[in-house]
């Protein structure tokens, strides 16, 4: 007697999915620019949401770059902060580089994607981009992140990011 195979449900099907897609989504954060003063804003801000510090790092933590020399006062002003806000949701920012140029405060706040995989990445950067233009094309940081920057057709400025580590 011959018994016929199981097909999985559609619901089970689709359960899986769904659960797959869970792990690793693309997120988008707002990320903050302050012409010297980003650790006083973000302390501030914990003192509002609470929580702790997801990152902290400053210029001077960067590696040296031909031609650019790094003002001394600028050392130990803030690279990149992190904090989260909520399960979803985590409020970045950094100071100003020298180098990028002055920073305006009301077109200060970029939007930072954090996609789910590197391909995804170059797929949001690129289609971004189109009538606009790349700032910093997509390459692997020394931070451990693969990452670019882009202003698009309509001014906005956004940040790509992709974490191999899925942090």
């Amino acid at each position: 007697m011959k018994t016929k195979a199981k097909k999985a449900s559609p619901k089970k099907v689709n359960a899986k999915k769904i659960a797959a897609v869970k792990t690793r989504t693309t997120t988008i954060n707002p990320y903050l620019t302050f012409t010297g003063n980003c650790e006083e804003a973000f302390n501030f801000y914990k003192s509002v949401f609470g929580g702790k510090f997801k990152q902290v790092s400053r210029f001077g933590e960067m590696p040296s770059s031909p031609g650019y020399e790094l003002p001394d006062n600028y050392k130990e002003k803030i690279l990149h902060i992190s904090l989260p806000i909520s399960k979803e949701t985590i409020l970045m920012g950094s100071d100003s580089n020298p180098a990028m140029g002055q920073v305006t405060i009301g077109q200060h706040l970029s939007l930072s994607v954090d996609a789910a995989s590197k391909s995804e990445a170059d797929r949001i950067s690129k289609s971004l981009s189109k009538g606009g233009k790349i700032t910093m094309p997509m390459a692997d940081m020394f931070w451990g992140t693969y990452f670019g920057m882009l202003i698009d057709k309509f001014g906005i400025t956004w940040m790509v990011n992709y974490d191999p580590k899925g942090v």
